[in-house]
C-alpha cells in the first residue's frame, strides 16, 4: 500500500512536471520572458498617453536623425564620390554607380596621417578651450555669487556673448584679428610694438580660435555653476567659518563638493560642443593658414563641399569615427563617475 502511494506521488508529481515545462515551452518563451512582456503591457495600458506623447518626437528624431545616421554609416562603406552618386544632369538621369568597399575607408582614416594629426589638434583644442572656460566660468561664478553692488549689471554684460548669435561674434572677432587694420594691432603699434598676424600665422592662429571659444563658451559655463553655487546652503559657509576653516579650505570642502553634480554635466556638454564646434573654426581661419587650425568635423565638411571631386565616402567614415569617439569618451566619463560616486 505505501509502495503504491509513493508511486502515485511520483506520477502526479512527474505530471506536473511535464505540464510545467509543457506551459514553458509550448509557447516558446520563458518564465522571465512572460514577466517582462508582462511588465512591458502593464507599462503601457498605464502610462499610454505619456507613450503617445513622446511617440511625434521620436518619430521625427527618428526621420530627422537616425536616416542621415544610417544613410552615412552605409556611404562610409562605399567609394561614393560627386562623379559616381546618382545625379541629373539637364534632362538626362544618371544612376549611382558607386560600389561597397567595407572597411577600407576607415583602415585609410586610421592609418593615414591625417586624421591623426587632425585628431591631435583637435584633442589639444578641446581640452585647452574646456579647462580654461570652466575655470574662468568658476571664478566669475563665485565672484558673481557674492553681494556686490552691480551685481545684476554685471551678470547681463557677461551674459551677452552668450546671447549674441555666434556667426556674428566671430565675426567680430575677425574683424578685430585684421593684421592691417584690425583694433587689436592698431592698439599694438600704438604701443610701439609690431603688428601680429593673428589668423595668418599657424600658432598665433592657433591661440586666436581657442581665445573665442573661450569667450563664447564662459557666460553658459558660469550662468550654470552660479545656479550650482547657489543650491549650496549658506548655513555650512557660516559653520566652516565657525570652525576655523579659511576661504580656500571652504571652496575645497563644501563648494567643489557642492557643484560636483552640476561641474560634471556642464564639462561633458562643452566637450562635446567644443569638439564639434564647426562655427569657430570654419568662419574664423576656414582651418588654416595651411591645415593649423583645422579639426575634425570641420575636415569632414570640406571633404564633401570643398575638395574635387567630393568625397561623401570619407566625409562619412570622418564623421562615423567622430560619433564613436564621442560615444567613447561618453562611456568612460560615466564609468570614471560611478567609480567615484557620481550618478549621471
Amino acid at each position: 500500500m505505501a509502495v503504491h502511494t509513493s508511486q502515485s506521488v511520483a506520477s502526479a508529481a512527474g505530471d506536473d512536471l511535464a505540464r510545467g515545462r509543457g506551459r514553458g515551452t509550448g509557447t516558446g518563451k520563458a518564465p522571465g520572458g512572460l514577466r517582462v512582456s508582462t511588465r512591458l503591457r502593464r507599462g503601457l495600458s498605464t502610462h499610454w498617453y505619456a507613450w503617445a506623447m513622446v511617440a511625434p518626437v521620436v518619430a521625427v528624431i527618428g526621420v530627422i536623425i537616425g536616416y542621415p545616421l544610417v544613410r552615412g554609416i552605409y556611404l562610409s562603406l562605399t567609394d561614393a564620390n560627386e562623379r559616381n552618386v546618382e545625379r541629373s544632369i539637364g534632362v538626362n538621369h544618371l544612376p549611382a554607380t558607386y560600389e561597397f568597399v567595407g572597411l577600407d575607408n576607415y583602415a585609410d582614416a586610421l592609418t593615414g596621417d591625417q586624421f591623426l594629426g587632425t585628431l591631435g589638434w583637435t584633442l589639444v583644442w578641446t581640452v585647452s578651450c574646456v579647462s580654461v572656460t570652466f575655470a574662468l566660468g568658476l571664478g566669475l561664478a563665485n565672484i558673481l555669487n557674492r553681494r556686490i553692488a552691480g551685481r545684476s549689471f554685471y551678470r547681463m554684460l557677461l551674459i551677452l556673448p552668450w546671447a549674441v548669435p555666434g556667426f556674428v561674434s566671430v565675426f567680430a572677432w575677425r574683424f578685430l584679428y585684421n593684421e592691417e587694420r584690425g583694433f587689436l594691432n592698431r592698439l599694438l603699434t600704438g604701443g610701439g610694438i609690431d603688428a601680429v598676424p593673428w589668423l595668418n600665422d599657424p600658432t598665433w592662429a592657433k591661440f586666436s580660435v581657442i581665445a573665442v571659444n573661450i569667450w563664447l563658451g564662459v557666460p553658459f559655463m558660469m550662468v550654470a555653476l552660479l545656479g550650482g553655487l547657489q543650491s549650496i546652503p549658506g548655513e555650512m559657509y557660516e559653520a566652516a567659518e565657525m570652525d576655523g576653516a579659511n576661504a580656500w579650505q571652504r571652496f575645497r570642502h563644501i563648494t567643489l563638493p557642492g557643484l560636483r553634480s552640476v561641474s560634471t554635466t556642464v564639462i561633458l556638454l562643452s566637450t562635446i560642443w567644443t569638439f564639434n564646434m564647426f562655427p569657430v573654426i570654419f568662419l574664423l581661419t576656414r582651418g588654416g593658414p595651411g591645415e593649423a587650425t583645422q579639426i575634425l568635423v570641420t575636415q569632414a565638411y570640406k571633404f564633401s563641399f570643398e575638395i574635387s571631386p567630393r568625397d561623401f565616402a570619407q566625409s562619412s567614415t570622418w564623421g562615423v569615427l567622430i560619433l564613436v569617439l564621442l560615444m567613447l569618451f561618453a562611456a568612460v566619463y560615466r564609468r570614471v563617475l560611478r567609480k567615484q560616486g557620481d550618478t549621471w
